[in-house]
């Protein structure tokens, strides 16, 4: 290696391991301005598919026929149902839950108490994985929606075998069945942020499987990881960034003072995406449509401002979470429970890595580039 590219390979070890091939995947790709899933844009799968698919999708490596694809999504909604044990324990649980604690705090506590509860927790053959795996995915929606009803003081709606994951999330979450529209909107934005290559919680996921850990130990990694405001708290940040902003008139005004504090737009920018985040783009037209029908949009305005003035000064443009932020918000659902509705869409891919670790397996084990002291004696 020359001195030149040992100089880039350092830097780029420096910068959070930036442009560094860690694993090979077949899951997902960033090709350009575009992400596909096992080959699929995401613009074909959120007109033509569902979340249901798209997860059978990422763990098998094709589409389904219609007689699987009924059977797994019934397999799916049958294990959307938490054990009673489970919910009596959580209900007391968040009697003592700080007022301060957040969703994502109860999330990755829930999800450690699961594996109390599968029988095949311990055992890490495949066909044993992909149960868990199926029970992981039907769950995580009911623990989100589970965490908000409880703190109310408020059951959880039972599971319509007839409806979408998506509309049974949203009818337990709201307390009341939701509209054609939101549960299409919903499914799309599940779609949108199933998997995304080897980001930084998917990382995560494949660390602690390559342990041989199990699958509810990696997917308590990736709930961690997905936490920070870095990666999926991101979505949070960006609605009360707008909420602080307040009004189109001040949007220039905060752009300009937190730029020159070298402060972080968040939802803006993306390491890997140079010319647009293609799920951005998708989710800033349900914005649009969304705030506008609950008489809020300015909330829409102000993000567009932000995009087009972050654009203009920095050549930087908005990823997932920025528009996510105000759908998610239009649709009535709490701004604390917006990262860990990503964690509800991500299972599916978090699953799949964890799939293709176990398959071809070697522990993670990296070096570090010592830049210490040395030759130090004790007592000299």
């Amino acid at each position: 290696m020359s001195t030149t590219q040992s100089t880039i390979f350092r830097d780029a070890i420096d910068k959070g391991l930036e442009g560094v091939v860690a694993c090979s995947t077949a899951i997902s790709s960033i090709e350009g301005a575009t992400l596909n899933y096992r080959g699929y844009t995401i613009e074909e799968l959120v007109e033509k598919s569902t979340f249901e698919e798209v997860t059978f999708l990422l763990w098998n490596d094709r589409l389904p026929t219609r007689p699987e694809l009924q059977e797994f999504r019934a397999q799916l909604l049958k294990e959307m149902t938490l054990p009673t044990a489970l919910t009596d324990l959580l209900k007391s649980y968040l009697k003592s839950f700080p007022k301060s604690g957040h969703p994502m705090d109860f999330l990755r506590t829930a999800v450690s108490m699961l594996a109390a509860f599968d029988p095949d927790t311990s055992d890490m053959s495949e066909a044993a994985n992909r149960r868990k795996a199926l029970r992981l995915t039907a769950k995580m929606g009911t623990l989100v929606a589970a965490f908000e009803r409880f703190r109310k003081g408020q059951e959880l709606a039972s599971i319509d075998s007839n409806r979408s994951m998506a509309w049974n999330f949203l009818n337990m979450l709201m307390g009341k069945a939701p509209t054609a529209e939101h549960e299409k909107i919903f499914d799309t934005a599940l779609v949108l942020h199933a998997d995304h290559e080897i980001n930084c919680s998917a990382f995560s996921t494949r660390v602690t499987a390559s342990s041989l850990s199990d699958l509810h130990s990696a997917v308590t990694s990736a709930i961690g990881t997905l936490k920070g405001p870095l990666h999926g708290g991101a979505n949070e940040q960006v609605l009360v960034m707008l909420q602080k902003i307040g009004s189109m008139s001040n949007v220039e005004a905060f752009i300009t003072e937190a730029l020159s504090g070298k402060q972080k737009i968040m939802g803006i920018g993306h390491r890997v995406y140079k010319n647009g985040d293609p799920r951005a783009r998708i989710l800033r037209q349900m914005s649009q449509k969304l705030t506008a029908q609950i008489g809020k949009p300015e909330l829409y305005e102000m993000s567009v401002k932000i995009d087009e003035t972050m654009l203009s000064k920095k050549g930087l443009m908005p990823n997932v979470d920025f528009y996510s932020a105000t759908v998610y918000h239009s649709m009535g659902i709490p701004t604390d429970l917006f990262t860990p509705i990503f964690a509800v869409s991500r299972i599916s891919g978090w699953c799949a890595h964890a799939f293709e670790q176990y398959a071809n397996n070697r522990i993670y084990r990296p070096r570090g580039e010592y830049k210490g002291k040395t030759g130090l004696r004790y007592g000299a």
